[in-house]
């Protein structure tokens, strides 16, 4: 069991670091916390690993892509907000996805879950098999570990090609001036 793991591992390092070498100065990478607060941390550490990749980044706020709170009757009464066309189609036009998840409660914010209920419903395949980097962060020693787990066993079945995911725990002290402080943490990010 333990042998297949570091199979798996190793394949996952070496897809990251093909994607890296092959990365083109045009690609279009799409990056965004989960989250809409503010000041969120996620966004900041999705804006970090997105300019770690040579292309053309658009950090978008899921504030501009607010829907009403999802439900099968809103749905049939007035069909599919538009946000949720824009998003899609944002999404079809990237080459890379840089999503960095928020927790609430152990589980996705829910700015970003009833986003995912109207992109899911509209089509499913709502991350269009593009290559996707999934972080997380948070304040606390667990980094957002529980989301991330529920996001890397949610995401492939909304067709995400994720080739890498990393959690950064206690985000204060270890993210400074806008890149990873600890050093032990920055080389696992860069693994």
């Amino acid at each position: 069991k333990k042998k297949k793991k570091k199979k798996k591992k190793k394949k996952k390092k070496k897809l990251r670091r093909q994607f890296r070498n092959s990365t083109k100065k045009h690609m279009n990478i799409l990056a965004f916390g989960a989250s809409t607060s503010k000041s969120s941390i996620n966004q900041q550490f999705a804006h970090f690993a997105a300019h770690r990749f040579e292309g053309e980044i658009n950090m978008i706020d899921l504030n501009d892509f607010e829907m009403p709170v999802f439900s099968v009757d809103k749905e049939a009464e007035n069909g599919y907000p538009d946000e949720a066309h824009e998003l899609h189609e944002i999404i079809e036009q990237a080459d890379f996805l840089v999503i960095s998840m928020t927790e609430h409660n152990g589980s996705y914010s829910a700015a970003f879950k009833n986003t995912l209920d109207w992109c899911s419903r509209l089509n499913n395949s709502v991350f269009h098999d593009k290559p996707m980097l999934l972080l997380s962060t948070s304040p606390g020693k667990l980094g957002a570990k529980f989301v991330l787990e529920a996001a890397l066993s949610r995401f492939p079945r909304h067709t995400a090609n994720i080739i890498g995911h990393f959690s950064l725990p206690s985000f204060g002290e270890n993210f400074k001036d806008g890149k990873i402080a600890n050093e032990e943490l920055a080389k696992e990010f860069d693994d």
